[in-house]
Parts: structure tokens; C-alpha cells; sequence
């Protein structure tokens, strides 16, 4: 299980950002891109998302 991020709904907030205790999202080319070696999986980075662009993908 990891948490992916629709680029298609991203936006750049930067709200996941904040939300992230670990620091394991940044902003690139316009989009958030989760560090999936440093994220734990807590999912508290996707109700901070005002665009809903961020979700758990269970593959």
C-alpha cells in the first residue's frame, strides 16, 4: 500500500505539505510527489488536500 497523488486534481497547495510530520512530500513540476521510502503511511496528508488529490492506492 502506498499514497498516490492525482495530478490531474493537484494544485501545489502546499497543504500536504504542512500536514506531513516527516516531511515526506514536496512540490515538483507543479504537483506534490510523496517520498515513498520516508512516508509511514499515517494518511494524514490526505484529508489536509482542499483538492482531493491525494489517496491511498492499495496495489
Amino acid at each position: 500500500m502506498k499514497i498516490v497523488v492525482d495530478t490531474n486534481k493537484c494544485r501545489a497547495s502546499g497543504n500536504c505539505i504542512i500536514a506531513c510530520p516527516i516531511d515526506a512530500i514536496t512540490i515538483v513540476n507543479g504537483a506534490a510527489v510523496i517520498n515513498h521510502d520516508s512516508c509511514d503511511l499515517d494518511g494524514i496528508c490526505i484529508p489536509a488536500c482542499p483538492h482531493q488529490a491525494l489517496d491511498f492506492d492499495e496495489k
